[in-house]
């Protein structure tokens, strides 16, 4: 046996055990809805995904011990994360694989307006994912910033760009420093990485977009839809 196939089979228990935790609608839901990138409480786990507290309890503990989610605890509460990027970067990737005309249709007109407000703007984890997103790494690669030819890179003039707008790049340690990220609304890559993280937190920060509801929906204020423009030439029609 080659040390090949050796290592593929003693990988085989470890990617069923993977497999086996996602493959749940509950712990799923979990996952989505953690793609917002903040921590949420099991209460709060529990109200999105309709489910009882002890059934959240249980769910939320196998994803721990299955190194999907962290824990943080604060007096009385309990909050959870997703682990790092990577997990992020595979939730998503699955999300995406998932055909438009298979999604379950929205039942009231609410889920419809909170179903649009996702596809126009959202978090995906810790970068600008929807519209918003497809909007503005569209932008950055039609002015030489961002290269799409040879995977995602920023190019000399990208980084002295994101040093102009005053949005520092911070090695990630082994996270890249720009990454395409399926877009599962829009089925085209979006920026992610170092910089797309970086992006996000400074539009959110910089008041260029707010979030909406309690789902990863954010919206283009009036001051991000002039500063976009200017930054990026981006109209603001194409951020509504």
């Amino acid at each position: 046996m080659t040390s090949r196939r050796r290592s593929r089979e003693a990988q085989a228990p470890q990617l069923a055990r993977l497999a086996g935790l996602i493959a749940d609608e509950t712990r799923a839901a979990f996952l989505l809805a953690l793609l917002d990138g903040r921590a949420w409480t099991a209460g709060e786990l529990a109200r999105h995904a309709g489910v009882a507290a002890s059934t959240t309890s249980e769910h939320l503990g196998k994803l721990i011990d299955g190194a999907l989610l962290t824990e943080e605890r604060q007096g009385r509460h309990r909050y959870v994360r997703l682990a790092d990027p990577r997990v992020a970067q595979l939730v998503e990737d699955l999300a995406a694989q998932v055909a438009p005309g298979t999604a379950e249709r929205p039942r009231t007109l609410r889920e419809a307006g909170a179903g649009s407000a996702m596809a126009r703007g959202r978090t995906c984890y810790d970068h600008l994912a929807g519209r918003l997103g497809i909007a503005v790494t569209d932008a950055l690669t039609a002015r030489g910033l961002l290269r799409q030819d040879t995977g995602f890179a920023l190019t000399d003039d990208g980084l002295d760009w994101f040093t102009s707008v005053g949005i520092g790049l911070t090695p990630g340690g082994r996270r890249p420093l720009a990454r395409a990220c399926l877009d599962w609304t829009e089925r085209r890559p979006h920026l992610a990485g170092v910089a797309g993280a970086a992006l996000c937190r400074h539009a959110l920060e910089a008041g260029w977009c707010v979030r909406i509801g309690s789902e990863r929906a954010v919206k283009v204020t009036e001051q991000g839809e002039r500063t976009l423009a200017q930054l990026l030439g981006i109209e603001a029609a194409a951020l509504r």
